[in-house]
């Protein structure tokens, strides 16, 4: 079908999960968020930042905002723009492989600060 070298895959995957984080938790995309749902952080009993999530309106209203508040939901949809845009845009591959660059520093600085 067509050729996809380890380092493409590992490209793909990093960008995916840096497009689908900035989606679902960073700061900047709240503004897409924010008709949908309302997230507030809790501490509990133990010590740890709880992430507590309501959503918004109705049927579909409540329904996007569930979407847009799961990363696993959100992967799945980030992943096939990805692709295609990787298949059929070979000019977006720059905005691909920045992303990719993205996520790499993201599992870094978490196993920096984290481990």
């Amino acid at each position: 079908m067509f050729d996809l070298t380890w380092i493409d895959l590992t490209i793909l995957v990093l960008a995916c999960f840096r497009l689908t984080h900035l989606i679902v938790f960073d700061e900047i995309t709240a503004f897409l968020r924010d008709p949908f749902i309302s997230v507030t952080y809790e501490t509990d009993a133990s010590g740890q930042l709880v992430r507590q999530v309501d959503f918004k309106g109705g049927a579909i209203r409540s329904w996007i905002g569930r979407l847009l508040s799961c990363y696993w939901c959100v992967g799945i949809w980030v992943a096939l723009a990805i692709v295609l845009l990787y298949l059929y845009v070979p000019a977006a591959y720059p905005i691909i492989l920045l992303l990719a660059i993205a996520g790499a520093a993201a599992v870094i600085e978490t196993r920096l600060y984290m481990g």
